[in-house]
């Protein structure tokens, strides 16, 4: 095996030139690196230039998202040897504005997240100092979905989102599942106002390319299927049985 492969670079420099251009660094072949080590190889020794998001390097804060070789991944977690002997092309993701070089633009993503209302709703509120108890079969019935990191790589993923822009989208959808489906939340009803329009749960066509890229598993695609199925049912028992229709 080479000592050495090819990683061929989105570069976007919108100060310097109007369209963007890929440019080719030769890095050491490591059996123990990642794309990212090799980014930061690049950054630290070759082309400090090169901009780029990271963090945590261990696969949680979820901001080192990128297009390698077409697929979108955690650069954190993908072995630079599996692309070996290369060249490896190193894109930011799909689907989004690109800031600069790898950067992207994530406020569409942020916009659409906040409107999920990704936290616990209380509508009967009791005494400040009452504990909300939890089974263990409770937990787990929302645990997957609270795994999401926001890397975005479902929405680089994603054929819908890539096509109609105002979708919701699947991290934000799969998060509104993990506090739909928390015993502690009362803020079903509002989600469901609020993603039941024509940009929201039903856009999605299940594909899902969005869940086989999650490194989390959080499995967004099912999540979207199971929220569709909850609502049907909830729009049939007020059509049916209007004296119990929700408040």
């Amino acid at each position: 095996m080479a000592d050495t492969i090819t990683l061929e670079v989105f570069r976007y420099r919108p100060d310097e030139a109007s369209e963007p251009v890929f440019q080719s660094y030769e890095v050491p072949l490591h059996k123990d690196w990642v794309i990212l080590d090799a980014l930061n190889y690049i950054k630290d020794q070759l082309d400090g230039t090169l901009s780029y998001r990271w963090s945590c390097r261990m696969g949680v804060c979820g901001s080192c998202g990128m297009m390698v070789n077409g697929k979108p991944v955690l650069t954190c977690a993908a072995f630079v040897e599996k692309y070996a002997p290369g060249p490896v092309r190193i894109e930011p993701l799909e689907n989004f504005p690109v800031v600069r070089d790898l950067i992207i633009d994530m406020s569409d993503f942020l916009h659409k997240l906040k409107q999920v209302k990704p936290w616990i709703i209380r509508e009967e509120e009791e005494a400040p100092d009452k504990e909300y108890l939890q089974t263990p079969s409770q937990l787990a019935d929302y645990k997957p979905y609270s795994m999401c990191i926001n890397c975005m790589l479902c929405y680089a993923a994603c054929p819908v989102y890539g096509l109609e822009p105002d979708f919701v989208g699947p991290a934000a959808l799969a998060l509104a599942q993990r506090y739909n489906m928390d015993n502690r939340d009362q803020g079903n009803r509002q989600r469901m106002e609020a993603l039941s329009h024509d940009h929201g749960m039903w856009q999605c066509t299940f594909v899902g390319d969005c869940s086989a890229v999650c490194p989390k598993n959080v499995d967004p695609a099912g999540a979207i299927q199971r929220y569709k199925v909850e609502t049907a049912t909830h729009w049939w028992k007020n059509l049916l049985l209007p004296w119990g229709k929700d408040k």
